[in-house]
């Protein structure tokens, strides 16, 4: 998997000598397996770069939070925890994905300008980035995805997604091997939002179409304009 992490990084130059990288870190597999890799990938590329963990506290409560905090401190990462809660805050906003998640990239971007970081590493990966394309299309009405490399406030920081090329399933096993001590999702809309409706389409073509997914990857990268309105 690591082979696949250097090949995004090389594809999109997502990360350079000197960089200093903000990982998000949610307590998931997807950004416990990114921290590790982009961890260990230091002692062998040919090019210096430091990471901090940031673990964004939400609101939602679960035992295992605590553990998985406790584990990256035994590790020797470096972690900030940052708490900014959304679940009923105050009873103003209702609590949707957007409002959620605006709040959490607000955060990444806060403390990445504190801590001096020019890059910012997010969890996304190749199932990630294939059913937001299919969100978009069917939910928005626009042909769009998550970039694996995106510019941010003019070039003085950007977000990389180094997972861009690595399946879900890759995520789990790997995982599942290092013990990880994965807290899970906790949002209460877990499972009734349109990212799981649009897996559930994927994985019902993927019974026939074995390669639909890197079918729906390639696709923005293969546009033929001719055929467009």
């Amino acid at each position: 998997m690591s082979k696949k992490v250097g090949r995004a990084i090389a594809d999109y130059g997502m990360i350079e000598d000197g960089d200093k990288i903000l990982v998000g870190v949610s307590g998931g597999k997807d950004s416990l397996t990114l921290l590790k890799i982009l961890w260990d990938r230091r002692v062998f590329v040919p090019i210096h770069y430091d990471v901090l963990a940031l673990h964004v506290d939400l609101g939602f409560t679960g035992t295992k939070q605590e553990a998985f905090r406790r584990y990256l401190e035994t590790e020797g990462y470096p972690l900030e925890v940052r708490r900014q809660a959304v679940a009923g805050e105050g009873g103003r906003e209702p609590l949707t994905c957007f409002w959620c998640s605006w709040n959490r990239r607000r955060v990444l971007f806060e403390e990445a300008k504190k801590n001096g970081c020019n890059k910012i590493a997010l969890g996304h990966h190749k199932d990630d980035i294939v059913e937001t394309i299919l969100m978009n299309l069917l939910f928005e009405g626009e042909i769009s995805a998550m970039a694996p490399k995106q510019e941010m406030f003019k070039g003085e920081l950007h977000i990389i997604r180094p997972l861009a090329y690595v399946e879900e399933r890759e995520i789990s096993r790997f995982a599942r091997l290092m013990e990880f001590p994965v807290c899970g999702c906790l949002c209460p809309q877990a499972g009734r939002t349109q990212r799981a409706v649009v897996k559930k389409i994927i994985a019902d073509v993927q019974k026939t179409a074995p390669g639909v997914k890197s079918n729906i990857f390639r696709s923005l990268q293969r546009i033929k304009k001719e055929y467009l309105l």
